[in-house]
């Protein structure tokens, strides 16, 4: 192994993680969410599709959330997308000198996954084998997404590698029986992410793509 290496997008190829938490924390705060910090948003919502996002934010707002509330953040995120959104230093040269098959099994949903893998200029490395959880009954941390990829590839779940950037996503990848390493280059405290991954279940956690072609070697020998 790994005959498969399936990629997490967000937080993990590219840096949306970064953009998504500062719109979506100003927007908690505006409903008068004020307590709540970048650690809230990370742990509470980084990694799950948003129907589940929602569901945890209106029941620590005590009530529904505005209708246009997911449009407002969708809004503020694409006004910095074009001119902010970068993929992750060394991914293309990681990936290129990995080689084999791969693919995407994020939790955004198509539309906007395969826009930000094109602003990132990414999207060749993957295409057509772009994955969402909006395609299975559940998301992570579920395996439903994991399992789909797999089985759109023709691969064994024993035989496939996952990097993960969240806790919600390892849990998943293990469920689905596959071996994941965790990801920590977007986190803004890397330490305590390392633990979390771990302790979630990651066999390895990286910080930088420079490091991923001879932890894929290692397994692969």
């Amino acid at each position: 192994m790994p005959d498969l290496v399936i990629y997490d997008c967000d937080g993990t190829l590219i840096d949306t993680e970064t953009l998504y938490g500062e719109v979506s924390l100003a927007a908690c705060h505006a409903l008068g969410l004020t307590e709540w910090t970048i650690d809230h948003y990370v742990d509470s919502i980084v990694g799950i599709p948003w129907s589940d996002g929602v569901k945890i934010i209106e029941a620590a707002h005590g009530r529904a959330l505005p209708a246009d509330f997911e449009q407002r953040i969708e809004d503020a995120v694409a006004l910095r997308l074009e001119s902010e959104l970068r993929a992750l230093p060394g991914v293309r040269e990681a990936l290129n000198a990995i080689g084999g098959r791969r693919c995407v099994a994020s939790s955004t949903s198509v539309a906007p996954l395969r826009r930000n893998l094109a602003i990132t200029g990414l999207i060749d490395l993957f295409d057509p084998h772009i994955f969402s959880a909006s395609q299975v009954p559940r998301g992570k941390p579920h395996p439903d997404v994991f399992l789909h990829a797999a089985a759109e590839m023709g691969a064994q779940p024993r035989d496939c590698l996952v990097i993960e950037d969240s806790v919600p996503g390892v849990p998943a990848a293990r469920a689905a029986g596959m071996a994941v390493v965790g990801f920590t280059g977007v986190s803004h405290d890397k330490s305590r992410s390392t633990v979390r991954l771990t302790e979630a279940g990651a066999l390895a956690v990286i910080d930088d793509f420079g490091q991923w072609p001879a932890l894929v070697a290692g397994l692969r020998a």
